[in-house]
């Protein structure tokens, strides 16, 4: 059975913005081998759109970027969306029945599948899939933006805490 994995990277104040503060080289690199380790990904829309940023090579990328596109574009990924009509490669859309079908896909999957966006993490929080939150904590102070929780949490127990380069605190957390 899969274990379902919330993790994004975080400023101190509960913020996440992929455009606010970008992985150090050492956090680029676990993330890398975090994608060549997952069984899959789910995706919000938004989130998705996002992503598929990796479905294309860019000539300015480096040997770590083409690395993490290739993972990326390899597992298989969910997204849960009322509006797209289509996805792009190796990738589906999940039904209006979000509970049923992610049961399905823990169900049928091994390993880790990550949840990608704060908004689908909550709804999978609500229903109780979520299995594990990765807070990837950076030294910077937002002020404002999308928080990290979208709404109230279950009660959370912290299970290990590790340094990644040299400013980012990884902690993991499971429903307590």
């Amino acid at each position: 059975m899969a274990k379902l994995v919330f993790g994004m990277n975080q400023s101190l104040d509960g913020y996440v913005d992929h455009m606010a503060f970008a992985p150090s080289p050492a956090l680029f690199r676990h993330f890398i081998e975090e994608a060549q380790g997952q069984a899959g990904s789910v995706y919000g829309r938004r989130m998705y759109e996002v992503m598929r940023y990796w479905d294309d090579d860019h000539a300015e990328w480096d040997a770590e970027r083409h690395a993490f596109a290739a993972a990326w574009r390899n597992q298989p990924k969910w997204v849960v969306s009322r509006s797209l009509k289509s996805v792009g490669p190796n990738a589906r859309l999940v039904g209006n029945d979000l509970e049923g079908a992610i049961r399905e896909l823990k169900a049928e999957h091994d390993g880790e599948i990550e949840v990608a966006g704060p908004d689908l993490a909550h709804s999978l929080t609500e229903l109780g899939l979520i299995d594990e939150y990765r807070i990837y904590l950076h030294p910077v102070v937002l002020g404002h933006g999308k928080p990290y929780f979208a709404g109230p949490r279950p009660p959370l127990r912290l299970m290990a805490n590790d340094r990644i380069g040299e400013d980012v605190i990884r902690l993991t957390y499971v429903p307590a």
